[in-house]
């Protein structure tokens, strides 16, 4: 009776499985704005849910279901899960982020590794046994080749994913610079960080897998252990983010405003449409613009009006419209007849919509605080 059959890092394990089984129920429960995104991340959750079983499955003689999936199935249920799960999360980040997201046929050519990792455990004859010991000096397997670079597929593929959510969280903040005046820092920024923990948490597992190769595995043990902590407090933060914070994101447009190098030239006149917005219609002033209804307001396409502010100006959307306001916020304050204004009324006098964006744009191109500026400009 005083046998365990799970240590402390199998019950990390097994908690990881349950968790992510029941959030992706209450995922599917949820009543879901972005039908995309519940979807996929569902995909990721029970993907993680059975990885997670396998791997305990897989290491813990304890942990048994029947004879076929102990010996046959398992590796094809941990291979599809673990070359799944890297799809998933990078189609998540792309469902919350795009207007136009939507799971189509195109979508379905992110099942290809899946597909090529079944293939490849029929073709080799890839047992479970093969798994566990293909490192065994003292008795090779024949296709210990073979399986050395299924698990070197399984590793590099879903890092290779999660690289590419990292790059698209970058180019989606750049994208929001892009095309609003305002936007809250606060939702991608946790989104950037979500992704590049993940992106910690699977180099980590290849790196546990090249260790193996030439360390002791004592070392490679303490590495994964590590792994599967990160992981369990990641896979709580993404479900938190995904109720808390994802919907509150600002969905762009990547097919209207594209990012073009080419030797076209600004037009004088289109240059002058936008002066027009700024200094005579003051469309700065205007909360939450964003640049398709400026490009509405002056009659000028979208393309062309990021061309004038990327190439002429030599900025985004979001800082041109900014220092404007600031510049205005400045006006203001300098005005005897404002002087019983309250920084509030003035910063939504200049059309910010956030005590803590003004601030920000404020303190960075001015080089005081409104309230300083306000007294210094007083003495003087």
């Amino acid at each position: 009776m005083k046998d365990h059959i799970f240590n402390i890092h199998d019950v990390i394990l097994l908690m990881t499985a349950a968790e992510c089984i029941l959030l992706a129920i209450f995922q599917a429960v949820l009543p879901a704005k972005n039908k995309a995104s519940s979807i996929l991340l569902t995909i990721f959750l029970l993907s993680v849910a059975v990885s997670a079983t396998c791997v305990l499955m897989l290491w813990n003689n304890n942990v048994r279901f029947f004879a076929l999936f102990d010996h046959t199935l398992l590796p094809y249920f941990l291979t599809s899960s673990l070359l799944l799960k890297g799809a998933a999360l990078y189609l998540y980040v792309r469902a919350i982020t795009q207007e136009s997201f939507a799971i189509d046929s195109k979508k379905l050519g992110h099942l290809i590794p899946v597909a090529i990792g079944i293939l490849w455990l029929v073709i080799f004859k890839i047992d479970t046994h093969s798994l566990v010991w293909f490192r065994d000096s003292a008795n090779p397997l024949p296709n210990k080749w073979a399986v050395d670079i299924l698990w070197g597929a399984i590793k590099i593929v879903p890092l290779a994913y999660v690289i590419a959510a990292v790059w698209k969280v970058r180019k989606y903040v750049t994208q929001l610079e892009n095309q609003y005046s305002h936007f809250s820092p606060t939702e991608p920024g946790w989104l950037s960080v979500l992704t590049y923990g993940f992106l910690f948490s699977w180099s980590l597992t290849l790196l546990v897998h090249i260790i193996a190769e030439f360390a002791d595995p004592s070392i490679s043990d303490t590495f994964g252990i590590t792994d599967n902590y990160v992981g369990f407090i990641l896979i709580n933060a993404l479900f938190t983010y995904s109720v808390v914070y994802a919907h509150q994101l600002l969905a762009t447009k990547p097919e209207v405003i594209k990012e073009e190098k080419t030797d076209e030239k600004v037009t004088s006149q289109a240059i002058a449409k936008v002066q027009t917005g700024m200094e005579i219609q003051k469309l700065y002033l205007k909360h939450n613009l964003n640049i398709e209804e400026f490009s509405k307001r002056i009659e000028l396409p979208i393309k062309d009006v990021s061309a004038v502010i990327n190439k002429h100006y030599g900025t985004n959307f979001f800082e041109f419209m900014n220092k404007y306001r600031v510049e205005e916020a400045k006006r203001l304050l300098l005005d005897e007849k404002c002087a019983e204004m309250t920084v509030l009324d003035i910063l939504l006098q200049a059309g910010f919509n956030s005590k803590s964006a003004f601030h920000r744009f404020f303190n960075r191109l001015v080089g005081v605080s409104p309230t300083e500026f306000r007294k210094q400009a007083q003495k003087a």
